[in-house]
């Protein structure tokens, strides 16, 4: 029998930046979707501009087309943005309410030093315990289908799942509800997902990726590089 949480609301959280060094690089945009259903006639879609107060590289700026000069005239202030994004995720999870995001623990950990980097409390601050719970669709996707071939980016994982498109992927609030229905579709596929409780769900995907993160290490390792992939999640 699914859990009730596959019901209820949850909030998606996607971000598109500077780059790809979650210390150093800024927030460029971030969506928030809060989803009570699937299809995107029940979904709420807050979006964010943002100054990242550096320049866009032109490799990201290809990624998600925001240039610096668009986001210096359009963008927010940093702190009164990114403190909002924090405020109404830190009131989801207060309520039990997952936050979804694909490949999570990037978004999480560039949030988390933006927010140091602002003087601003963290979100396990606001909340008073570790960021959970926390459901990534590309590690639930690694966990239940492990021996599956191929790359796993958000782009391919919708085409496994049969998942249409509108083609405007990297667009933050387009992500989101991709992975949003992305997660619908491992719920119905696997039911031992749907039927896991959050706080189950949570601790079964820190396993998945620790299993996923080691065998990738030991693969650069034979590729004589050096392993640099975090065995924890989220953060």
């Amino acid at each position: 029998m699914a859990n009730e949480w596959t019901t209820r609301p949850l909030l998606g959280f996607d971000t598109e930046t500077t780059g790809t060094d979650v210390t150093r690089d800024r927030i460029v945009t971030v969506a928030l979707v809060h989803s009570v259903g699937p299809g995107r006639e029940n979904e709420t879609v807050a979006t964010w501009l943002i100054d990242p107060q550096m320049d866009i590289p032109e490799a990201a700026s290809r990624v998600h087309g925001i240039s610096t000069e668009h986001a210096r005239v359009h963008g927010m202030d940093a702190t009164r943005a990114l403190d909002e994004v924090a405020s109404m995720i830190a009131d989801a999870l207060a309520q039990d309410v997952p936050l979804v995001a694909f490949n999570g623990s990037f978004d999480l950990q560039i949030l988390h030093h933006e927010l140091t980097r602002l003087a601003l409390p963290t979100l396990e601050e606001r909340i008073g315990h570790e960021v959970a719970p926390v459901l990534d669709p590309l590690v639930i996707d690694r966990g239940v289908d492990r021996y599956r071939k191929g790359k796993r980016t958000l782009t391919d994982v919708l085409a496994h799942y049969g998942i249409e498109q509108d083609g405007r992927m990297h667009t933050a609030d387009v992500d989101v509800s991709a992975t949003l229905d992305v997660l619908r579709a491992l719920i119905e596929k696997f039911p031992a997902v749907a039927e896991s409780t959050l706080t189950d769900l949570h601790q079964q995907q820190m396993t998945w990726h620790r299993s996923w993160a080691e065998n990738f290490n030991e693969f650069l390792r034979s590729k004589g590089r050096t392993p640099d992939v975090s065995l924890t999640w989220p953060m």
